[in-house]
């Protein structure tokens, strides 16, 4: 491979909450490094993922959705982040849902910068569509604002016209060298990817308001030879959120920390002892301070 043929570069993925943008990182890098939640303000951080194909290496940065609620520390910590990958990037993927254009989302992308010959508008989850015929019209809209050098309509849950996306982020990369080895497909420890899928596993089982006051840190992750050892604390707000998590004697609390061992040790290939606690920390969503100490670096948000 001639040095001087490679490209490389680092695109982000953005929109509003739950248009789909984590199921189609983890898509095109082939396996889970973002968790994923039909309920919206799931990702919280920046999450980087790699892409190398052939002379073309392609860095992902997965953000958390914008949303209109800006009320607590948590919120306005998220939508800082959101908002700052929009720039220094290579290519911009701004994700939509199928033929749904707001005012929110035209807000969103005045941001971005003039040059747009290296933004994409994705139409995600096209498989929802009842009239297919309504789809073309859409596009033609969407292209008279001339926001985007291309829009590509893809289901990320099925699938569909990934390639077509892919092959289009690759013709907008710089040249330039690559930064990561060609094997490697995320810069996120296992340990942080462990806290994800926790967390992921408490999303899936608790009701809607519950998700967002819930945190998980792990305290303990130590490696051996055939097994690793992982204690995490789920954190909530109330003590009455803490029963909801728990569960009837234990048993919501089981089912987490079942579900999340399996998939664990899918994805660690050995064997995991996990252990995890359910401890209250009164408004934490809402404190810089606190949310400093659970991992959320609030000076890269500003």
């Amino acid at each position: 491979m001639s040095e001087q043929n490679k490209k490389s570069g680092f695109i982000s993925l953005v929109g509003k909450t739950n248009v789909g943008k984590s199921t189609l990182l983890n898509e095109i890098l082939g396996q889970k490094i973002s968790i994923t939640s039909r309920k919206p303000q799931t990702t919280r951080h920046r999450l980087l993922g790699i892409k190398t194909i052939e002379d073309s290496q392609m860095i992902f940065i997965d953000t958390p959705g914008f949303h209109a609620d800006h009320k607590r520390a948590l919120n306005q910590y998220m939508n800082k982040v959101a908002s700052s990958a929009m720039k220094g990037v290579d290519v911009l993927i701004y994700v939509i849902e199928c033929l749904n254009w707001t005012e929110e989302d035209q807000q969103l992308t005045n941001q971005i910068r003039e040059d747009h010959e290296a933004s994409i508008l994705v139409i995600n989850k096209i498989d929802k569509i009842h009239q297919k015929e309504d789809l073309l019209p859409f596009i033609k809209i969407m292209s008279d604002l001339h926001l985007f050098s291309d829009i590509v309509p893809i289901s990320a849950l099925k699938k569909q016209n990934i390639t077509a996306l892919i092959d289009s982020i690759l013709a907008k990369l710089p040249v330039g060298q690559h930064i990561y080895p060609s094997d490697q497909v995320s810069d996120i420890s296992e340990r942080f990817l462990a806290s994800e899928i926790i967390r992921e596993k408490c999303i899936t089982r608790v009701g809607d308001e519950l998700p967002y006051r819930i945190s998980v840190s792990i305290e303990k992750f130590i490696e051996e030879e055939n097994i690793v050892h992982i204690d995490a604390n789920l954190f909530v707000e109330k003590n009455s959120q803490k029963g909801m998590l728990i569960g009837a004697s234990g048993s919501k609390l089981k089912a987490i920390g079942t579900a999340s061992r399996l998939e664990l040790e899918e994805i660690l290939q050995t064997k995991v002892m996990l252990n995890l606690w359910v401890k209250v920390k009164t408004g934490w969503t809402d404190d810089e301070a606190m949310l400093s100490t659970m991992g959320y670096d609030l000076g890269k948000s500003r």
